[in-house]
Formats: structure tokens, C-alpha cells, sequence
């Protein structure tokens, strides 16, 4: 089974836990770190969490990610509503990924109703909070070892 996967964190998430608790809760950003990690060493994934809030970094991990691992889990965070160039090289991945969002965006303003990066991604989960990421993790292992 292919099992190495990166988990990609956009703006601000570096924040959680200090930022809109009534939009993202309590959970602190490496809580949330120390969650996914716990769960995809359950699963028996080799797991690498990243965070930035540059957009050209983003963009940068992402293209070196399709030579290193066999799917991905991105929060693109603001930059799902505004980046072509992180949405092109999602496009380039060619591998399983999931969009994760902590907050429902198609219940916030209106501008976070488009999502740039949905229509090269398998699937999203949004508004369950960072219980996302773990739905995330387990449905990405399930579509890594269905490839095989």
C-alpha cells in the first residue's frame, strides 16, 4: 500500500485556538497537529504536516510533494477563495487529495462560498472542525489502499 501522505495547512491556521473560536474552536494548532499525526500513525501513514502562509511556499510543497508522497490533505485556508497558482499546482499532483476546511465556508460571507481548488480534488469535508482533518486521514487511507 502507498502510505506517505502530507497534510498542508494554509494563512492564519498557525493561529487556531487564539483566532474566531466561534468559527475554528479551541484547538490549538499543534493540538491539531498532534491529533492527525496520532491517528495516521494508527493507520500506519507516514504522515508530514506543513503549515505556511505564503502562498509561493504553499506552491512550492506542493510540487515537490508529487515525487514524495501518495496523497495529500489541504486547508488552503483564505487562499482556497483567491490562488490560481496553488490551485494549478494541485492540478499537477495527479494523486488523491482532500480539501479540508474547520469552518463551513458556504455558511460564512459570501466571497468564501467559491472554492478555487474543489474541482481538482476527490472530495472535501467542511464545518466539522478539526474533526475534518481526522475524517480526512481515514477516508485518503481508504482511497490509497483501494489504488492497490
Amino acid at each position: 500500500m502507498n502510505n506517505k501522505i502530507i497534510i498542508i495547512n494554509g494563512p492564519n491556521l498557525n493561529l487556531l485556538g487564539e483566532r474566531e473560536q466561534s468559527q475554528y474552536g479551541s484547538v490549538t494548532f499543534e493540538k491539531l497537529k498532534e491529533k492527525c499525526l496520532k491517528k495516521t500513525n494508527e493507520l500506519k501513514i507516514d504522515a508530514e504536516f506543513f503549515q505556511s502562509n505564503i502562498e509561493g511556499e504553499i506552491v512550492t510543497k506542493i510540487q515537490e510533494a508529487r515525487k514524495n508522497f501518495d496523497g495529500m490533505i489541504i486547508n488552503a485556508a483564505a487562499f482556497t477563495h483567491t490562488s490560481v497558482a496553488i490551485r494549478d499546482s494541485l492540478d499537477l499532483f495527479k494523486k488523491p487529495i482532500i480539501e479540508v476546511h474547520i469552518s463551513n465556508i458556504y455558511k460564512r460571507e459570501e466571497f468564501r462560498h467559491k472554492s478555487l481548488i474543489s474541482d481538482v480534488v476527490n472530495g472535501g469535508i467542511f464545518g466539522l472542525g478539526p474533526e475534518g482533518y481526522i475524517l480526512a486521514i481515514i477516508s485518503l487511507e481508504k482511497i490509497l489502499k483501494d489504488e492497490n
